[in-house]
């Protein structure tokens, strides 16, 4: 594939995030409820999958993740930065299927053109959504742009900006009457937040983990 060559030269970065991320199946996964033990957890029953796609490819700084930005406006989390990804439809084979689907939807990027190379483990979110987070490689080339209502702009940033923990904070602030501390990893005028940088943020543990072994 065109991506592979053009990536050639982050191979052993590339080799090092495959490797770590083989190793997952038994890491538990994270939750919006990680920071926030005294909210209610919904039941398991309740949880609905949904599926994200991490996008890395390569970029003017090195290897780049592509985010989109929700529109203002969306009912829910609008201006928000997210992943490619949405809810999991009946007619959906897999988790897998949902990512790359909802990506081709709302960015553009065709399946085939994307190289999967492993997952994180699923994320639990407040709003009862059990996000099953999939890392994928992305030809140089590629043009994802904005391709529905859902999304006013689509930005990529440096991935070793977001697997750096010294770029990570706690935060906090009111939701629903509660106090809610969450993660945050600003980069530039974006602000990523949320369940977002939670997934970010397992990522960047899984690393450092492989990293100490």
């Amino acid at each position: 594939m065109r991506h592979e060559s053009a990536m050639e030269s982050f191979r052993p970065q590339l080799n090092r995030i495959e490797a770590a991320l083989s190793g997952v199946s038994n890491i538990a996964p994270s939750s919006d409820f990680d920071l926030n033990h005294d909210y209610g957890k919904a039941g398991a029953n309740t949880l609905t999958d949904a599926a994200v796609l991490i996008p890395i490819t390569k970029g003017p700084r090195g290897l780049e993740v592509i985010f989109t930005k929700r529109s203002q406006k969306m009912r829910n989390h609008p201006g928000q930065i997210s992943f490619p990804g949405g809810k999991a439809d009946a007619s959906d084979t897999s988790t897998e299927y949902t990512a790359l689907r909802e990506t081709h939807e709302e960015i553009g990027l065709h399946p085939d053109s994307i190289q999967i190379i492993g997952a994180l483990p699923k994320h639990e979110t407040v709003t009862a959504f059990l996000v099953h987070p999939y890392v994928g490689l992305v030809p140089e080339d590629a043009m994802p742009k904005a391709l529905t209502g859902e999304v006013s702009e689509v930005f990529s940033a440096p991935l070793d900006h977001l697997l750096n923990p010294a770029n990570y904070q706690i935060e906090g602030r009111m939701w629903q009457g509660q106090a809610r501390r969450y993660f945050s990893v600003p980069y530039g005028p974006y602000y990523i937040w949320g369940a977002t940088a939670r997934m970010m943020r397992m990522f960047t543990e899984i690393m450092e983990t492989h990293d100490e072994g």
